[in-house]
């Protein structure tokens, strides 16, 4: 039974990993029940299907079809069994029938969660093999499938894309909006005075510059350092998770509101949930202040200091 209810566990959170890996924004899990998560092989079979075919596919109508499929998974909509449905992907049409496990209730599978090993609560990481990234993927590769990116409107405005940098085997990422003008202008992420002030935090916490990873979620800047609109950051998004998978960082530090709200998919202001760990598929993040926040209002720095000694032990602690 206590090996069961792990792997019901396991299948649920990789379903709800392969969903969010392909760009699936609003997928709300909350009532489902662990007796209704639908039969492993038989997600995979249709995600794997989607999957393949994504590269002839528009961003658009792909996620037309994976939301449909997703639809399925809403707990107003599950039964014992689903209804034979079809889903159509570039004119062939998929028709299956889905079936779910026969298992006890949700108040019957807590009660035992419970006692497995002092309440358990799998990790999901998202370096497992979920089929979305390929353990041969390299940030050149990503550098190269970006390309010269045409794929919003942000192109039109900027003077060149703006890469990630830093120590691909870095054990701390630092996650920011998007490029403002100096950084369009030399080609590098956080080299303004935002920047400047973002090294000085990194060395008081005993690190230089060179030895972590730094990014953005979008890679262009937006016309009059406006915030990336939800698209803009959806489509450069899956660079960064991408990047975030090769670097394999033990922890991401996330600055600001909108960079925190696009990464972890929550609408959470950043006051609310700044200086508490999140998890991002088994990778601790800190949510804290925008450096750029901090120059205008310094009275803010004492508690992003107090975010890295959070970050800074937490790193020891692995060591």
């Amino acid at each position: 039974m206590k090996e069961q209810l792990r792997q019901l566990i396991r299948d649920l959170r990789e379903n709800i990993l392969y969903a969010q890996s392909l760009g699936i924004q609003d997928l709300w899990f909350d009532g489902l029940r662990l007796s209704e998560a639908p039969n492993k092989t038989e997600f995979r079979l249709r995600i794997d299907s989607l999957i393949d075919s994504k590269a002839n596919l528009s961003s658009d109508k792909r996620e037309v079809i994976i939301s449909e499929l997703l639809e399925q998974l809403r707990p107003s909509n599950l039964n014992n069994t689903l209804k034979e449905s079809e889903i159509t992907t570039h004119g062939e049409t998929l028709s299956k029938q889905d079936k779910f496990e026969n298992v006890e209730r949700i108040s019957e599978i807590d009660s035992e969660i419970k006692n497995i090993s002092g309440q358990v609560k799998p990790a999901v990481s998202l370096f497992s093999n979920v089929g979305f990234y390929s353990e041969a993927d390299t940030i050149d590769k990503i550098r190269s499938d970006i390309g010269d990116c045409k794929r919003c409107p942000l192109h039109q405005g900027r003077t060149q894309i703006v890469h990630s940098v830093g120590n691909t085997n870095a054990r701390l990422m630092f996650v920011g909006e998007a490029p403002g003008a100096d950084e369009d202008r030399l080609g590098e992420p956080f080299v303004g005075r935002a920047g400047q002030l973002l090294t000085k935090i990194i060395e008081a916490m005993g690190l230089k510059r060179e030895e972590v990873f730094i990014g953005n979620i979008n890679r262009c800047r937006p016309p009059g350092n406006r915030q990336p609109n939800p698209e803009e950051a959806k489509i450069c998004r899956e660079f960064l998770i991408r990047e975030i998978f090769v670097v394999r960082p033990l922890c991401i530090v996330v600055l600001g509101n909108t960079a925190c709200q696009y990464l972890l998919n929550t609408k959470s202001p950043i006051t609310k949930i700044r200086g508490q760990f999140q998890d991002f598929f088994g990778i601790k993040v800190m949510p804290t202040f925008h450096p750029a926040y901090l120059l205008r209002d310094p009275s803010k720095k004492r508690e992003v200091w107090e975010d890295m000694k959070k970050v800074r032990d937490y790193l020891e602690s692995l060591k």
